[in-house]
């Protein structure tokens, strides 16, 4: 390592002082360093190429935090063979490398103040999605100004998964204004990955006009007793006939009508699943949308679960096509999809066509729910 007189005095100076966290500006050959008193910075002077030298800058950052001049590892197996399995968040914070800053972004249970300091070391749309997945990190300061900052990159988002999650993270809590969620849902109409981000969300962030289904009011007076003693069935076919419900219907509609890639559609059915939780026997779905169909028929007319025996004997019979409806739907996650996309990574107007066998029932389920 031959860092240069004055840069090796100066950061020797920087280290012996408190540090929260260490970030390295390659372009500018800076190292910036957060400090309870603010930010503060030591221009490199290179004696070698740009690349030889930050890597004795980090192996010096590596010594002294770690006692070990190896920094950060690709291998996680390494870095544990070396004995640095037990180093802190707090340390790999100050090894001035992305990938330690990313370790620690994914770390699960993060704490608010932990999450500030990562997100100061390393700012991007990939830390910002993965920061919110943290409650305590939404419901902190913190959430809003990523919120914001995803908000801003959106419109130069190009893989579209991650626009469907920036959507998704988005619409979590009070992280956006009412008016904000009306501009995310126009823009939804001219990009489809938008509705997929508000069927994960929270129906009730849907702007759409509040309107139940027609025989709401009645099969929630049918069911009312049933609803309260924790009958899953029953309240999933109760929400679904909701005014939050029926939007949810509604976006999933739209979403249906024209995905973009097998990723977004994969998310999609994702959020199909999650929406309804039922305790069916395929954790993510039916593999075959005639398995679906089967035991929609066969729980409103024959053998089925108890809870689903009560709900059924206890509706009238002409609201039981909603309820077989609901059912299809219910039994729909990412593994409906294995016979469409096994062996092909088709998208656009050709992944549709495949898709059509699929998307045409579901759309037919979701008219009659509407209607």
């Amino acid at each position: 390592m031959q860092l240069s007189n004055e840069d090796n005095l100066r950061l020797n100076v920087l280290l012996a002082q408190p540090l929260q966290a260490v970030r390295i500006n390659e372009s500018t050959m800076t190292v910036h360093a957060l400090t309870e008193r603010g930010e503060a910075k030591v221009r490199l002077n290179p004696t070698a190429r740009d690349e030889q030298y930050l890597r004795w800058v980090r192996e010096l950052l590596s010594m002294k935090v770690t006692g070990s001049p190896g920094g950060y590892p690709i291998f996680l197996k390494r870095w544990t063979r070396m004995g640095h399995a037990r180093n802190s968040l707090d340390q790999m914070l100050l090894l001035g490398e992305p990938e330690a800053v990313a370790a620690v972004v994914y770390t699960p249970g993060l704490s608010h103040d932990i999450a500030k300091r990562a997100w100061w070391a390393s700012p991007s749309a990939t830390n910002a999605r993965c920061l919110l997945e943290n409650p305590e990190v939404v419901a902190g300061e913190l959430g809003k100004e990523l919120t914001a900052y995803l908000l801003e990159f959106l419109p130069f988002e190009e893989v579209q998964l991650d626009v469907v999650d920036t959507v998704r993270l988005c619409l979590q809590g009070e992280l956006i204004s009412p008016s904000e969620r009306s501009k995310l849902w126009e823009r939804a109409k001219r990009k489809n990955p938008f509705y997929i981000g508000f069927l994960h969300a929270d129906p009730a962030y849907i702007p759409l006009p509040v309107k139940p289904h027609r025989q709401y009011p009645e099969v929630t007076a049918q069911l009312a007793s049933l609803n309260t003693s924790g009958n899953l069935y029953t309240q999933a076919f109760c929400d679904i006939l909701s005014p939050n419900g029926q939007n949810w219907l509604r976006t999933l509609q739209f979403a249906l009508e024209k995905p973009v890639d097998q990723d977004v559609v994969i998310s999609l059915f994702i959020a199909i699943g999650k929406h309804f939780a039922l305790p069916l026997p395929e954790f993510r779905g039916v593999r075959e949308l005639d398995t679906a169909v089967t035991r929609a028929e066969q729980f409103c007319h024959a053998d089925c679960p108890p809870d689903v025996k009560t709900l059924r004997d206890t509706l009238n019979p002409d609201t039981l096509p909603l309820f077989k409806a609901m059912l299809i739907l219910a039994q729909m996650g990412e593994d409906s999809l294995i016979p469409y996309f096994g062996g092909n990574d088709s998208v656009g107007s050709v992944m549709r066509k495949r898709l059509e066998p699929l998307i045409k029932p579901l759309l037919a389920q979701t008219t009659l729910l509407l209607k």
